[in-house]
């Protein structure tokens, strides 16, 4: 397949599921573009500055010939690939996306030793990722892996925020050790949903897009349910 031959559809809903092909959506100060890749489905995004046409790719799942496609598809130049956080599922692609383009890498500082490729930036709480003129702000949660980072890009009213597996439409991601569960429940309440409003926009690393609104009303079932 050549970039001539992939087709993004203008008409974004968030969920790939009936279809492999590509969505845009069309923000003030960006475009988001999100791919389905992989045999568990994993989503790539391609955030595109308007004004400058830089470019980050968020997570090299898989794929990468598909995801490179894209990237030649979707006109601006890539300038930095980050990872959310450690599983493999999420970074298969990472290596040869990473040599073809010729651009860094980041990741969550803690999470950065499972990499194939060393991140060329560790990223920690707080910290904020330029791309362009738009600004992420990285937020740390803590439970799905030591080291996931979420990323926050304001663009007017609206905060996009891109979860990796730390936040899913009717819950938060998996957890395996004994107080992990509680550990990412908190994170994601005090950091997320305490902090940004009901009309934020969520993209996880898997399935569909949500919004914390409609997330918000269940968190309490959450903790009580345990998963």
């Amino acid at each position: 397949m050549t970039s001539s031959d992939v087709s993004i559809s203008d008409t974004y809903t968030g969920d790939l599921s009936e279809s492999p092909q590509p969505q845009r959506r069309t923000l003030g100060t960006a475009s988001i573009v999100k791919l389905s890749v992989g045999p568990m489905d994993n989503n790539v995004y391609v955030i595109t500055s308007t004004a400058t046409g830089d470019q980050l790719i968020i997570d090299a799942a898989n794929d990468a010939d598909r995801i490179l496609d894209l990237v030649d598809a979707v006109p601006g130049t890539p300038r930095l690939i980050f990872t959310t956080h450690r599983h493999f599922d999420h970074w298969q692609a990472l290596e040869a996306v990473a040599a073809k383009l010729g651009v860094p890498t980041a990741a969550g500082r803690f999470d950065a030793e499972e990499l194939p490729v060393t991140p060329d930036r560790l990223v920690e709480d707080g910290d904020t990722i330029e791309v362009g003129d738009l600004t992420f702000d990285a937020i740390h949660l803590v439970g799905h892996t030591p080291g996931s980072i979420a990323l926050a890009l304001t663009d007017g009213d609206v905060v996009h925020l891109f979860t990796g597996d730390c936040l899913f439409p009717g819950g938060i991601g998996k957890t395996w050790e004994p107080g992990d569960f509680e550990k990412l429940l908190d994170d994601v309440e005090t950091k997320v949903f305490a902090r940004y409003p009901d009309s934020t926009v969520v993209y996880p690393g898997h399935g569909k897009d949500t919004t914390l609104g409609a997330e918000r009303p269940s968190v309490a079932e959450w903790r009580d349910r345990g998963w």
